[in-house]
């Protein structure tokens, strides 16, 4: 799909293939490498197995043992070469990071517990994808772009400010504004106490008693374009996250999800950064390879029709 112009209303399903976006360059800052050595339950997060609280939950209750030891504290590190057991079985081996592409509907709480029962994100996808964890979060009324990854140092990678991607949204609001007020967020706002960052906003066009804006923000702090908005006297009723620094959100309909190929993945993080979380070419390679021998025809089942 295109992307949105001025004066254009939400994204719409359908539209071509999604092209890989151009490169971005990482920031400096590497989640740990894997043959360092690390504390537990950063190591069974990894895996894939449970959430760094949840890995120091089983560990309080006795679950988790390392060359034969049960451990009784979390507070511990782990190194390349110990058992490590979970309920009496071995942790599985470290998967390379993963990354998918997921359309976010209104009505869904980012969390994987809600205290007041609201359906989460989590539960609508627990049969189609492994566990995940999202890159940062959408409030329950909002929708759009969500970043899913099985690795949670990948998650704080992307969510860092100092990696300095951009994530731009559409948004439709109450009540009128100015350019001329929305010019003066470039240098930021300061409401209620809270510093926040220079905001790019332009107003596309007015519906009724509507507003239609674009928004492009870095530091993405809780509900920051509801605050900053309803500053200049809008009122917003709708907001559509359409991309996260490279990713968009082309042509993904409410609970679509698409995986972000590994080649894609490796060039926006770069070689150094792919490599200490496990991406590497040469596997997306040899993936893509079996895959296209898994779909050629079997010539012994070609001879007996014959």
């Amino acid at each position: 799909m295109r992307k949105i112009q001025h004066g254009q209303s939400p994204p719409r399903p359908g539209g071509p293939a999604q092209k890989p976006p151009r490169k971005h360059r990482a920031s400096n800052q590497e989640p740990a490498k894997p043959h360092e050595t690390a504390r537990i339950a950063k190591v069974m997060a990894r895996a894939g197995l449970c959430s760094r609280r949840d890995a120091e939950r089983w560990i309080a209750d006795g679950r988790v043992s390392i060359n034969g030891q049960v451990l009784t504290s979390p507070a511990r590190d782990v190194k390349p070469g110990d058992e490590i057991k979970i309920d009496g079985k071995a942790l599985p081996a470290t998967e390379p990071a993963r990354l998918w592409r997921y359309y976010k509907p209104r009505g869904l709480v980012t969390t994987h517990r809600d205290p007041e029962g609201r359906p989460t994100v989590f539960e609508k996808l627990k049969h189609t994808l492994p566990r995940v964890i999202s890159v940062g979060r959408l409030d329950v009324n909002s929708e759009g772009l969500l970043l899913l990854t099985t690795d949670g140092d990948l998650a704080r990678h992307l969510e860092l400010p100092a990696t300095g991607w951009l994530r731009r949204y559409r948004v439709r609001a109450h009540g009128r504004v100015t350019q001329a007020a929305l010019d003066e967020l470039k240098n930021g706002v300061e409401i209620d106490g809270i510093r926040y960052g220079g905001v790019e906003a332009t107003l596309d066009r007015e519906q009724g008693s509507n507003v239609w804006l674009s928004v492009a923000l870095r530091e993405g702090k809780n509900r920051e374009v509801r605050k900053i908005l309803g500053h200049l006297g809008l009122d917003v009723n709708r907001l559509i996250r359409v991309s996260f620094g490279p990713f968009q959100l082309l042509e993904l309909k409410p609970g679509d999800v698409e995986p972000v190929k590994r080649r894609v993945l490796v060039d926006q993080l770069g070689a150094r950064l792919a490599r200490s979380l496990g991406l590497t070419i040469d596997e997306d390679e040899r993936d893509a390879r079996r895959a296209k021998r898994s779909r050629k025809p079997d010539p012994s089942s070609q001879e007996s029709k014959a």
